[in-house]
């Protein structure tokens, strides 16, 4: 295949930022229209939780198997059908009659989107294969995130205040139908060389764990911790886990390598992906019920209130990436870690809510450590691995940011509903997130330790000997083929 043109490869990489772009500002979007559609649809905070919950589960579920399955079949086909899945989604998502409906409607958004990222990543990365200039696409890939952050609030408030909430999910569409027309003239085809086999068992497992372990936490306020659907969910889960652990174990080629957690860096850079996105998505679901059902605000003065936060993730995530190029990931982690964990207090210890300086402190303070969390999470995930582990390596962080998500907003949820068994109001409402914040506060905590924890001097030894053992594998024809990208054995640095 001809070595596509600068021009076409700039067109590529905006295509891939355009997917990039509707997932993630579906995300934040939805938060500022929850309490519209709680009103409109009439439920409850565990509805507003699954709004949210079914689209990260199945999109956690689904990352590797559609990274896999693009690899096989073709990248450009796969992210095709992930466009017009995700489009179709959107639509429906808008003419949702009920929660229910828009429930499903978001799974089907979800199984789109699980299309679209990591395939993306690896269309990106065989595009741009000189390593300076993937770089650089790759932190404009990144950029796309904080954009989204910062208009997403804005943006959602001013279409559920000027339209309805229903318009959020509207925009999706003419986006992804000129991603469609743009991929179909200007993506090349690409696929990897030997692609991974597809792991139906251990798929299967991934889904019943996620979704049980979630149902069981968003609905137990309700239902009662000790019910016999509950109990029956968390014996699924811890089964549903058992397997995993003991089926991919002996697979050949698994949907998860266990033998990537000898390395403390990977290892480190799973949880902190777990509890910064659980801090995250609790972040912006306490602060959008609070702002709007509390304070009183309309959906675009809730948006503009977030802009601290949004515009500070904007700023620091570029500046994140440049800190790892030049000293690595152990400084923007701590940095992170300190910030997210100092936001948390200041909600649950000195009540900045009762405060407009203190609540924008806390916002930046939030915006500055979530801006520098995301990209040494990557980079940490796929230190010292073999670049033919790599793709898989980040494969797996990614559905760790996801599966963080959804945790977070089903256990910040989970503590509110229990506090609070009618509309939340003044408050009751401010006493109830009382303990949501000291959980964001761990989360923060955790980042801290963890990234102090696996990015000095040990942590690297595990990366390098895990490096070690997974290159001897594959001499010895015991290691899966290369993942997303199909990339050619190289050992990534520590």
């Amino acid at each position: 295949m001809p070595e596509p043109s600068h021009r076409r490869r700039l067109l590529v990489l905006a295509i891939c930022c355009m997917s990039l772009l509707i997932v993630s500002l579906d995300n934040t979007v939805l938060n500022v229209a929850l309490p519209s559609m709680q009103k409109d649809l009439d439920t409850s905070v565990s509805g507003m939780q699954w709004t949210i919950d079914a689209y990260t589960l199945v999109l956690a579920s689904l990352l590797m198997l559609a990274g896999s399955t693009a690899d096989r079949l073709g990248r450009r086909r796969v992210f095709q059908a992930g466009l017009v899945v995700f489009s179709l989604g959107s639509l429906l998502c808008s003419l949702a009659p009920n929660l229910e409906c828009l429930v499903v409607f978001r799974m089907v958004q979800a199984v789109g989107g699980s299309m679209l990222n990591p395939v993306a990543m690896s269309i990106i990365t065989n595009t741009f294969t000189e390593p300076k200039e993937r770089a650089r696409a790759i932190g404009v890939w990144g950029g796309v995130v904080g954009i989204s952050m910062a208009a997403g609030p804005v943006v959602g408030g001013l279409l559920v205040q000027t339209v309805d909430w229903r318009a959020i999910f509207w925009i999706n569409v003419p986006i992804g139908a000129l991603a469609l027309f743009l991929t179909m003239r200007y993506v090349p085809e690409s696929r990897a060389p030997r692609p991974r086999r597809v792991d139906p068992v251990g798929q299967l497992l991934v889904i019943v764990l996620l979704g049980t372990l979630t149902y069981a936490i968003i609905e137990a306020p309700a239902a009662g911790w000790t019910s016999p659907l509950i109990l029956g969910c968390a014996a699924a889960a811890v089964a549903a886990l058992a397997g995993l652990l003991r089926y991919e174990r002996r697979r050949t080629e698994p949907l998860i390598d266990l033998r990537f957690f000898r390395s403390a860096p990977f290892s480190g850079a799973t949880v902190v992906a777990v509890c910064a996105f659980a801090a995250l998505s609790g972040f912006l679901f306490v602060n959008t019920l609070y702002l709007q059902d509390v304070r009183g605000l309309s959906a675009l003065d809730a948006g503009l209130y977030m802009l601290p936060m949004a515009g500070m993730t904007l700023v620091f995530a570029p500046l994140s990436g440049r800190l790892v190029a030049s000293v690595g990931p152990r400084l923007p982690l701590l940095l992170a870690g300190l910030a997210m964990a100092a936001s948390g207090v200041l909600f649950a210890g000195f009540e900045a809510e009762a405060s407009t300086p203190l609540l924008f402190t806390g916002y930046v303070l939030f915006g500055i450590g979530f801006g520098l969390v995301n990209a040494p999470i990557t980079n940490t995930a796929v230190s010292g691995m073999p670049r033919t582990q790599a793709g898989v390596a980040a494969a797996i962080a990614s559905t760790s940011r996801q599966v963080g998500g959804s945790l977070g907003v089903a256990v910040i949820g989970a503590v509110l509903a229990g506090g609070i068994r009618t509309a939340a109001t003044g408050s009751r409402f401010v006493e109830a997130s009382r303990p949501a914040w000291w959980i964001i506060a761990g989360c923060g905590a955790a980042v801290l330790l963890l990234g102090a924890l696996t990015t000095g001097r040990w942590g690297r030894d595990t990366a390098r000997r895990t490096a070690e053992r997974l290159e001897a594998a594959a001499r010895d024809g015991q290691t899966p083929p290369p993942g997303p990208g199909g990339q050619p054995s190289a050992p990534i640095g520590a």
